[in-house]
């Protein structure tokens, strides 16, 4: 999987390409929490070319999910081809997560 990082408007913004399961998770993961510990509270994660998500990846979503709420922060997901929503569906997660259709939306989440 590759993940490209970078910030805009001071939203760290995460764009993943490839698949999202117990190969590649921890590798999102550190580098998800290191822009955290580095004061990160506002995120975008970017799913426009992610072609999988497992369990795994779904796990580390919902921890950074879970402390960016802890620091007040604001955590948007977008761009999900319909069989990776769906697994957000599926599992609930559409429920207390933002997802929106496109980059340009989740920036006007902020």
């Amino acid at each position: 999987m590759e993940i490209i990082e970078r910030k805009q408007n001071e939203i760290d913004i995460f764009q993943l390409k490839g698949r999202l399961d117990s190969n590649t998770s921890p590798e999102f993961e550190k580098k998800i929490f290191t822009a955290i510990e580095d004061g990160a509270i506002r995120m975008i994660v970017d799913f426009e070319n992610l072609d999988y998500i497992s369990s795994a990846g779904l796990r580390v979503i919902l921890k950074t999910a879970k402390e960016l709420k802890r620091a007040n922060g604001v955590f948007v997901l977008c761009s999900m081809k319909d069989y990776v929503k769906e697994v957000f569906e599926i599992s609930g997660f559409d429920s207390f997560l933002p997802i929106v259709p496109n980059f340009e939306a989740a920036l006007a989440k902020f």
